[in-house]
């Protein structure tokens, strides 16, 4: 991966109890997320549903999945989703999340629970579909975190892993650069109230192995037909892997 030398640590920061700063924001955070990515990150969502297994009767499972915006996107745009089970360290996050799914009337198809993604609560084989949006770069040990979704994984399911990434084009990279470095943390940090927050966010973001990198990392995690999608000019992608 190629980062400009700009006195990032190349580790990026420290992801350790990053939650806690989930649950300062929580209440803010589906809005700052529409604000700025000017309602990209809805775009970006429904996307996943393109790259959905074939099959009815879907058990799905979304890791950091936050207020659950990725689980109730799905359901609405597919027909083939059975139940969904949602995770995330951050359970301020998860009381916004509960309430969507409640107001959306999904109680009897999707349930959250606070739970960390390097050790899933769950038996060997039991979805056929998981699900992790701008949240794979917020886990601690990658390797351990793609092993357990691996493991959870049924014969022939599917991993889709939506994040955050680097544009190519130079011109387009620089000007992208220039917002996140230097705007979106202003404005992120003025309507959330944590300028922590969104200083976290771009660094994270650069500092994150993207592309083909993490393509192999996926492949090492036992991952197979494994693929990226660019989204946006490549500000974010789609990451697709099957299970043997």
């Amino acid at each position: 991966m190629t980062i400009d030398k700009d006195g990032f640590n190349p580790e990026g920061p420290s992801r350790e109890k990053v939650w806690r700063m989930f649950d300062r924001i929580a209440g803010r955070y589906d809005l700052l997320n529409r604000l700025l990515s000017f309602r990209q990150d809805v775009r970006w969502r429904k996307k996943l549903v393109q790259h959905f297994p074939s099959s009815k009767g879907l058990q799905m499972l979304d890791l950091a999945t936050g207020t659950a915006d990725v689980l109730l996107s799905l359901f609405k745009q597919s027909e083939n989703l059975e139940r969904g089970v949602g995770i995330d360290m951050a359970r301020e996050m998860l009381k916004f999340g509960r309430k969507k799914v409640q107001k959306e009337q999904k109680d009897n198809q999707i349930v959250l629970y606070p739970a960390d993604a390097m050790y899933l609560p769950f038996r060997d084989n039991s979805f056929h579909l998981v699900t992790i949006a701008f949240g794979i770069r917020n886990v601690l040990d990658l390797n351990k975190g793609l092993g357990e979704m691996n493991r959870v994984l049924q014969k022939g399911g599917r991993l889709l892993v939506l994040e955050f990434s680097l544009p190519q084009n130079r011109w387009f990279r620089k000007i992208y650069l220039f917002y996140f470095r230097k705007i979106l943390p202003v404005l992120g940090g003025i309507i959330s109230g944590d300028m922590f927050a969104y200083n976290y966010l771009n660094k994270t973001v650069e500092t994150f192995p993207y592309g083909e990198e993490f393509c192999t990392l996926m492949q090492e995690a036992g991952f197979s037909e494994v693929k990226f999608v660019p989204l946006t000019f490549g500000i974010a992608s789609i990451y697709i892997g099957d299970k043997n």
